[in-house]
């Protein structure tokens, strides 16, 4: 089974990150990436459709322009049911209570833990049941 992970953030390193350490399962097809650098590119990709099914938004909260917690708030407007976790290398609680009351799924404080990333995903992608 092939799912999508959408991955929000600014800055590039990110996405390179994200493609090394998901090699495997995207070689594979267990998760197809994608990736968008603004807040504003990732509601663009929502609104056209990710394909394959997408199972979970990883966003990063501190971005010019719209950040990550304006972001969830649109997500969770438009797209109730739709897994967000919130990543930040700042883990200071007002972020986690905002991000928490706006409907986060997870939040996760850089730098990513990608074992602990990948067995949440699992459980993510799993059929339920």
């Amino acid at each position: 089974m092939n799912v999508s992970i959408l991955v929000v953030d600014d800055e590039p390193d990110v996405a390179e990150l994200f493609r090394q350490r998901f090699r495997r399962e995207t070689r594979d097809g267990t998760y197809v990436i994608h990736f968008a650098n603004s807040g504003e590119g990732a509601l663009e990709q929502l609104t056209g459709g990710i394909e394959p099914t997408l199972i979970v938004i990883l966003s990063d909260i501190n971005m010019p322009g719209m950040d990550g917690l304006t972001l969830l708030g649109e997500i969770k407007d438009r797209f109730p049911e739709l897994p967000v976790m919130m990543v930040t290398a700042y883990g200071d609680d007002e972020r986690r209570r905002r991000a928490t009351d706006l409907g986060a799924f997870e939040f996760v404080t850089k730098p990513v833990d990608f074992d602990a990333l990948k067995a949440q995903l699992r459980q993510l992608a799993a059929p339920p049941g």
